[in-house]
């Protein structure tokens, strides 16, 4: 009997000990995220987006960069969707019609641009030297930059008080969203960019 509870405390230690470890690494990995997110435009979105992924994250830059930036196309991909679903409403102007497709295009311009991003850090893991590290990052920071502008064009499309209401409104909400996510992965690519 007392051989059990003996094994039984022991088992126990050892459950807490490797949760505290873990709860740790957590917190570890989490204050790295806000340390590395004060550099960027938009901190609290920042770390918003990215702490749910801490222990994949951990404390390594290029690990945060390929996060923020998967997390940038995920929005991208998922305001497409959104944008796109808006062009089967019915009774729409043909302003806010044509304003909605050139949206469309403009997201689906920032879908891809990120899509490459992401190949293209892939690309870092075969890289040799630096002048292939700063070629590969010039890419991914020119893609993302166009992203952005991508992102700010597509809101370009619904200026001037014709096109007031809640489609509008909508997509500048969405489309505010992805810019700030994409602003705050470029941000963490030129800081792991200036780091190497």
């Amino acid at each position: 009997m007392a051989a059990a509870k003996l094994l039984f405390l022991a088992a126990l230690f050892l459950s807490l000990s490797y949760l505290s470890g873990a709860a740790g690494n957590a917190a570890a990995s989490t204050s790295f995220i806000k340390s590395s997110c004060k550099s960027t435009t938009y901190p609290d979105v920042c770390v918003a987006s990215l702490s749910g992924y801490a222990q994949a994250i951990k404390n390594s830059q290029l690990q945060l960069v390929k996060t923020a930036l998967s997390v940038s196309l995920n929005k991208a991909e998922s305001t497409k969707g959104f944008v796109s679903k808006l062009l089967k409403f019915k009774g729409l102007k043909p302003r806010e019609y044509a304003a909605i497709k050139d949206c469309v295009e403009e997201t689906n311009d920032s879908v891809d641009r990120l899509s490459r991003s992401v190949n293209e850090l892939k690309g870092l893991d075969r890289s040799h030297g630096k002048a292939d590290f700063q070629w590969h990052m010039s890419n991914v920071e020119t893609w993302v930059s166009a992203a952005i502008t991508d992102e700010n064009t597509c809101t370009d499309g619904f200026a001037g008080r014709a096109l007031n209401g809640k489609i509008k409104a909508s997509i500048r909400s969405h489309i505010a969203n992805l810019a700030q996510v994409t602003s705050n992965a470029l941000a963490l690519i030129n800081q792991y960019a200036a780091n190497h």
